[in-house]
């Protein structure tokens, strides 16, 4: 699906605030709001909008450690592979997994209750055979930035 510069604006618009009524959405797009509407139905339908969610303010809620965590697999057959990210997709505390090039195959972020906690969850994940042949643990000190905007202005060629 080709995004033009109306589509464009939707989407910075709820990324923003995704709670935006229709009318103010419809003003920022330039539309009137029947159109801008059915647009945004059809990013959500395409699959571009993935879902609306609240960003929670986790260190006013409860103390946290949080720690990203490299993880290099001990074999690299497509199998391994799959069972490794079964069992992470699985695991409520991983918030994140991507999987990278370079020297280790998997990059974690866990939001753990404290350290002792996190070292539990990787002595299970040890334990439980997935085939983690090192890791390496990064606790986070301070949060220097952490955005869940996109930059799509930046990021997309935008069709007329």
């Amino acid at each position: 699906m080709k995004l033009d510069a109306i589509d464009l604006r939707i989407l910075e618009a709820i990324q923003a605030d995704g709670r935006i009524t229709k009318l103010a959405l419809a003003e920022k797009a330039g539309l009137s709001p029947t159109p801008c509407w059915m647009r945004l139905r059809k990013l959500e339908k395409a699959g571009i909008v993935a879902g609306y969610h609240a960003r929670v303010a986790l260190r006013r809620v409860a103390p946290v450690a949080s720690v990203m965590m490299e993880v290099t697999l001990a074999n690299h057959r497509q199998a391994d592979f799959d069972r490794f990210e079964r069992a992470i997709a699985a695991i409520p505390e991983i918030v994140a997994c991507w999987s990278v090039g370079g020297g280790v195959d998997y990059i974690l972020k866990v939001v753990a209750a404290d350290i002792d906690a996190y070292q539990r969850l990787v002595d299970e994940l040890l334990g439980r055979e997935l085939g983690i042949d090192r890791y390496f643990t990064y606790i986070v000190t301070k949060t220097v930035k952490e955005e869940t905007v996109l930059p799509l202005g930046a990021l997309l060629p935008v069709t007329s």
